[in-house]
């Protein structure tokens, strides 16, 4: 199967945002910079891990110097070089030392998204891993005076993460395919 091209791959991130994150309200504050057309979107075609922590160095750079009224967050998207979870949980140990490096501590952080996100202590089918499962591997990078602000309008934000699990579950895997977000060569 050949690999899916940019748009492919935005699309299907857009689908994932509208109908899951946005759609379930798993991140309340992800609607108002969608709408406004705050979010980046970054498909990388790195052909190894170097080359992509390259391209992470110079979005860190750009999301930092960017105006937040034209953008806010990016979504940097890998469509075939982590397809193995484990081995992109241990890149999301890299890209968020890359914050510190930059001097962006406090200024940026980093959320990651993956197919076959899994946490910790839980079966991979456990439906509170859905919460993190986009499309493609994935980081978001997020400005964290925008997530401030967001936190400080929002009515109990430590319970976001229960609530997630909950509505995931809830939901189950039927409903969760039911969305329609495309996960190329998975079932959902």
């Amino acid at each position: 199967m050949p690999a899916p091209t940019d748009a492919q791959v935005i699309e299907a991130t857009r689908i994932w945002l509208e109908k899951a994150v946005i759609g379930l309200n798993l991140c309340p504050f992800a609607k108002s910079v969608y709408v406004k057309d705050q979010v980046r979107f970054v498909v990388s075609r790195a052909r190894h891990l170097d080359a992509f922590l390259e391209e992470l160095d110079a979005e860190l750079d750009f999301l930092a110097s960017a105006d937040p009224e034209a953008v806010d967050t990016t979504l940097q998207i890998h469509p075939t070089l982590f397809p193995d979870f484990l081995h992109f949980n241990d890149m999301v140990g890299m890209a968020e030392a890359a914050v510190p490096e930059h001097e962006l501590e406090g200024i940026l952080q980093v959320a990651s998204f993956h197919p076959d996100f899994q946490f910790e202590d839980t079966d991979p089918e456990d439906m509170g891993n859905y919460t993190n499962r986009a499309p493609y591997p994935t980081l978001h990078l997020i400005r964290e005076s925008s997530l401030e602000k967001a936190v400080a309008a929002y009515p109990d934000p430590e319970a976001i993460y229960e609530r997630n699990i909950e509505t995931v579950e809830k939901l189950g895997l039927e409903g969760w395919k039911a969305l329609g977000i495309p996960y190329p060569d998975r079932e959902g």
